[in-house]
């Protein structure tokens, strides 16, 4: 199951015991499927909770019969068919909520929309009817997908007011319509929330969650990794210059300090600046500025036999 149809298959589980509630969600729903006209149309689905819903909202938000019929979706998928067959139907269901049936453009009336409930029962319809959630494993994005221009700008609007929601929704044209999105992560919470798909809300929160802590354990293991590169990098031009003085000069040439960490850089390379000073009682700053002239003397021999420098 995709994440937008188990998000739409929970909406579905909502009870509606508020009359103005159920109206304003069969309103939503039916506005956005393309069917909200007196000419004949349908609206397909793949997910049988939508389409049993779309059924159970006409009937007993607007009192019109609808049918319900298997189909095959765009997807080739089985799918299934809901219809207005009956013109009567058709004109009962616009006309409940103070429509015609002629408008040259849809908008939404808000008049029908008596209550802040009203609205969340409202987008619940217009989320199971053209609703469209990324699996959050994948990404953040939610979206309706408007058939028209003016409802997807009313659409925008209502979203952008709702005090409940404290969303700020985008617009962009698609391809045989227009989109209203979302693509943060915690608006997307907080419409799922309030939309009754709490469920779904905890899973994205949750998934939100994992890829934090994993993202957190990947930028610590990358700082501990560059440092480590970096102190073995410069334990290597070390050696490298304690090798030559080796080579040519011999170590006991040097001052009884420098012989001393000289020995120990050679025989335990990986410890640290820190180890190096506390297995000979140094500071930090005091082995670094020893291993500073063991590199320059190194350095110096190197360049005297043509070579350009220490790694």
């Amino acid at each position: 199951m995709s994440f937008t149809s188990q998000v739409k298959s929970e909406l579905c589980k909502i009870e509606l015991k508020k009359p103005c509630c159920l109206r304003a969600e069969c309103y939503g729903a039916w506005l956005f499927s393309k069917c909200f006209t007196l000419k004949e149309g349908s609206y397909t689905t793949e997910n049988p909770h939508v389409a049993r819903r779309m059924l159970e909202l006409a009937a007993a938000g607007a009192g019109a019969s609808a049918q319900l019929t298997y189909a095959v979706s765009r997807r080739r998928q089985p799918a299934y068919k809901v219809t207005l067959p009956e013109e009567q139907e058709r004109r009962r269901l616009v006309n409940e909520f103070g429509h015609s049936g002629l408008e040259p453009s849809l908008r939404i009336n808000r008049g029908a929309l008596e209550d802040s409930c009203c609205q969340v029962a409202f987008l619940r319809g217009v989320f199971l009817s053209c609703g469209n959630a990324t699996d959050p494993n994948k990404g953040y994005h939610l979206e309706f997908a408007a058939p028209y221009k003016n409802l997807a700008n009313d659409l925008y609007a209502l979203l952008g007011e709702a005090e409940a929601f404290r969303i700020s929704p985008s617009l962009v044209r698609r391809p045989g319509g227009y989109g209203v999105y979302l693509k943060d992560s915690g608006q997307i919470e907080n419409l799922l929330t309030f939309l009754g798909a709490t469920g779904a809300s905890m899973e994205l929160m949750q998934v939100k969650m994992y890829k934090e802590v994993k993202n957190n354990i990947n930028r610590k293991t990358n700082f501990e990794t560059a440092n480590m590169d970096k102190t073995y990098s410069a334990a290597a031009r070390q050696i490298a210059a304690i090798a030559a003085i080796s080579d040519t000069v011999g170590l006991s040439s040097l001052p009884e300090n420098l012989q001393e960490l000289a020995a120990l850089r050679l025989n335990e390379p990986e410890l640290t600046l820190r180890q190096l000073g506390e297995r000979l009682g140094v500071s930090r700053s005091g082995v670094n500025h020893r291993l500073q002239k063991l590199l320059e003397q190194g350095e110096k021999i190197l360049k005297e036999k043509g070579v350009d420098g220490v790694m």
